[in-house]
């Protein structure tokens, strides 16, 4: 199994819609792909009989044109608040664990196994694997409990494009410090660059490109525009997500706005690059 990771520079970067359209896009042509992210916070959820992962998962997962199941998504986290979170492994409901006990007890011994465990299941099935990263990988506070970033991609032998939303500004210089913060051997692991969210003449942004291309040794592998996306967000500090009805209808509106964007996004990378990287 061949496999990439998307992670960002921020949360909200666009990594979630971004894996999506890259699986949509190698779907089409031809090959058998499934998304993963080890470990997703949300509130929404894709729920069946027997399990439920985050819905952001499963909206890949029609993106990819497979089967939706607990693998894509192994540990899910739901907040509770007051640094509670009702954990969810492997679709089912665990227990409910206090963030210090979650990441002092929990990530690096059961976590990781779990999540290898269904890396082991998804590489039996699938060509290959679209990975979405967590929030940032540079939050060096957390580095040691982070099994959805550079853990992920060093387990995987993924390489790593790095996601940021310019709409926020600050763009260069999060692409920049996130990569100073990043160990040596995490910082070889990125192959690229993707800005999000651009409104504008992208020939403005060129020699920025060329500054961090020299300060980092890393490309620009694409700039993706500013775009109306009508796909159920996930909950996040600036997006206030609503409930999504699982209906035939409404998964058809899902599955002809994956196309549409997916055409726009396969004009806006260098998809070359990446297959590359894949294959």
């Amino acid at each position: 199994m061949n496999s990439i990771m998307i992670q960002g520079t921020s949360s909200g970067a666009g990594k979630s819609t971004l894996v999506t359209c890259i699986c949509r896009i190698l779907s089409n042509r031809g090959f058998k792909v499934a998304p993963f992210k080890s470990q997703n916070m949300s509130n929404f959820a894709y729920v069946e009989k027997n399990f439920q992962i985050s819905r952001a998962q499963a909206i890949q997962a029609i993106g990819a044109r497979c089967q939706i199941t607990p693998e894509l998504n192994p540990i899910m986290l739901k907040p509770l608040g007051n640094y509670f979170s009702s954990v969810y492994v492997n679709g089912k409901f665990f227990k409910k664990m206090h963030a210090k006990d979650y990441y002092s007890k929990f990530v690096n011994h059961d976590g990781i196994k779990i999540v290898k465990n269904s890396l082991s299941k998804l590489r039996k099935q699938y060509d290959f694997l679209i990975i979405e990263g967590a929030g940032s990988p540079a939050e060096i506070n957390l580095k040691r409990f982070d099994i959805a970033n550079m853990k992920i991609a060093e387990i995987t032998n993924s390489s790593v494009i790095l996601v940021t939303d310019i709409d926020k500004g600050g763009s260069f210089a999060s692409i920049v410090g996130t990569m100073n913060l990043l160990d040596m051997k995490h910082q070889k692991l990125v192959k690229g660059f993707i800005f999000n969210k651009f409104r504008g003449d992208i020939q403005v942004l060129k020699p920025g490109f060329s500054k961090i291309k020299k300060i980092t040794k890393v490309p620009v592998l694409g700039t993706i525009p500013m775009l109306k996306i009508d796909l159920p967000e996930e909950d996040s500090l600036n997006v206030n997500a609503k409930q999504f009805k699982w209906s035939k209808h409404n998964l058809e509106k899902v599955d002809s706005e994956i196309n549409r964007l997916s055409k726009i996004i396969e004009k806006s990378i260098n998809l070359k690059s990446i297959e590359r990287m894949i294959i």
